[in-house]
């Protein structure tokens, strides 16, 4: 028995959000540390996803418009993570999370 489905492209449930991401990532000339990482893990992603061909094709935009192969875009993310960077180091992040540290706080 065949499965109709099977080989048929696929919706990824974060295709909306990332749509928006890479859209931003497109309209960048010179990457900062968060864009870097950010198209490295998007590339990550959908890398074999068997859908979401616009998202791959933008993707692969962004590397050319920016100038980089796939193993320098990697290599550059790989410094930056043992150089110490942390997703939402950047002032005005859209990383989640309030950044509010009860421990510096006063307690009665």
């Amino acid at each position: 028995m065949t499965n109709s489905s099977q080989g048929a492209a696929q919706v990824h449930p974060l295709h909306a959000t990332d749509r928006d991401v890479i859209d931003g990532l497109l309209a960048v000339e010179q990457p900062e540390e968060t864009q870097l990482v950010d198209l490295a893990r998007l590339l990550i992603r959908y890398d074999g996803f068997p859908g979401a061909e616009d998202l791959q094709l933008d993707l692969a935009k962004t590397l050319r418009h920016w100038g980089l192969s796939r193993d320098q875009l990697h290599q550059r993310t790989r410094a930056l993570w043992s150089s110490g960077y942390r997703p939402g180091m950047a002032v005005g992040g859209d990383a989640v999370g309030s950044g509010f540290d009860t421990a510096a706080q006063d307690t009665p």
